[in-house]
């Protein structure tokens, strides 16, 4: 499956040359995104000034800028009132000029999301999925995406898709329900990517969530955090210096098949008391089918709370008897600022969850000079995945993968 590493903190750029080899196409290729990548951070410039962010010369930037103007990529914002002279043309991305779609691809929906250039939402939408085997699957993504071509002018760049994870381990991939039976075997990336004629990245799904939270929710400003995401099952994602990570395969942050209860309710990946079986959505949606109460959506279950059915309360305490461990357990060997709870379960039930694990088990985070609490809820809801998913393929685009731009 395909990966990929991006930058998330822009601020903190280094200055220092790097030997690039003689590839004119690859320092080429590499300086475009140093000039949208700074363009992007401090919005309307001059090309002095971007010269002087990129340490290009006033020709290198005159040619970039001016063809990224012509790809639509960048346009001119108008004049700098200051000093004497001609007043200087600014320049700014245009968010017009191209845009980037996100897919979650879920045991039983998906969701949609569209970002333009400046990485602002455009679309937001989820759908029912009624098959989740690869060629139902991939044919309700690939018509999402025509769908979307159809009824946005600007360019495609590419689209971002996030799976539940983990992805390759025996036992666990495409295994019970809460995952995507039949893709075990299948290079996601590739096949997605035939079906739309489109390139797709793949991501996991809870790693996708907290890059879409950093980047649009209440992540935002946190360099470190971690992010349980409550996904079908449930998944950790972590933002770590700024940047999402993944680990050597990518799955790091599988939680939900960490036994919490030796012994206890058998799992679909052969062990018994996972996470997974007891503080998940697939988890509290089991549990009310048993009741009696099935079909439930995200609106039934803001009723539900607000009526306090005692199904749903049972779980909350129960979930909460074991995630307040492992949010321990999380903050030992993270040592994060913050973990932040989001997902496909709305923000009350979520508030009523942290409401009751009450006080932590002690941990590395019991420090009377925190800054911000042990615990807060996302701010992107059911929809983080998927933006974390669009904003793929435009860190992609728009993001240096090298220290510093440099003159051929």
């Amino acid at each position: 499956m395909s990966r990929m590493v991006f930058q998330l903190d822009n601020d903190q750029q280094t200055t220092h040359q790097v030997t690039l080899g003689k590839n004119p196409e690859r320092i080429r290729d590499h300086n475009r995104r140093v000039v949208l990548d700074v363009v992007r951070q401090h919005g309307s410039l001059g090309r002095m000034h971007i010269a002087r962010l990129t340490h290009l010369t006033a020709q290198a930037i005159a040619n970039i800028v001016d063809e990224l103007v012509s790809e639509n990529l960048l346009m001119q914002t108008g004049r700098l009132r200051a000093g004497r002279g001609q007043p200087p043309k600014q320049f700014a991305v245009n968010p017009d000029g191209a845009m980037t779609i996100g897919i979650e691809m879920a045991s039983d929906h998906l969701v949609t999301t569209v970002l333009d250039l400046a990485g602002q939402p455009r679309l937001r939408r989820i759908t029912t999925v009624k098959d989740t085997s690869p060629a139902k699957l991939s044919k309700q993504f690939a018509n999402e995406i025509a769908e979307i071509k159809q009824s946005f002018t600007a360019p495609l760049l590419g689209v971002g898709a996030v799976m539940p994870g983990p992805f390759d381990v025996e036992g666990m991939t495409s295994v019970g329900p809460t995952t995507l039976p039949g893709w075990a075997d299948i290079d996601a990336a590739a096949f997605l990517s035939e079906a739309c004629g489109e390139t797709v990245i793949i991501e996991n799904d809870a790693s996708a969530a907290a890059v879409g939270e950093r980047l649009f929710g209440a992540g935002h400003g946190i360099s470190s955090f971690a992010m349980i995401y409550f996904g079908a099952g449930i998944g950790l994602g972590m933002i770590v210096d700024g940047m999402p990570f993944r680990g050597a395969f990518g799955n790091a942050g599988e939680i939900g098949h960490v036994v919490v209860s030796p012994l206890g309710r058998p799992c679909a990946c052969g062990q018994q008391g996972c996470l997974e079986r007891y503080a998940s959505h697939y988890s509290l949606r089991e549990a009310l089918n048993q009741a009696g109460i099935e079909n439930t959506e995200f609106d039934d279950l803001v009723t539900l709370y607000e009526e306090k059915n005692p199904v749903l309360m049972n779980w909350l305490h129960e979930a909460a008897a074991h995630l307040a461990p492992m949010i321990a357990m999380i903050e030992n060997i993270l040592d994060p600022q913050t973990v932040i709870l989001s997902g496909m379960l709305p923000d009350s039930i979520l508030q009523e969850l942290v409401t009751m694990m009450g006080t932590l088990p002690i941990s590395v985070a019991s420090r009377q000079e925190r800054v911000m609490p042990r615990v807060i809820l996302g701010a992107t809801g059911q929809f983080t995945a998927a933006l974390g998913a669009a904003a793929l393929p435009l860190f992609e685009v728009m993001t240096p993968k090298l220290d510093t731009a440099s003159d051929l």
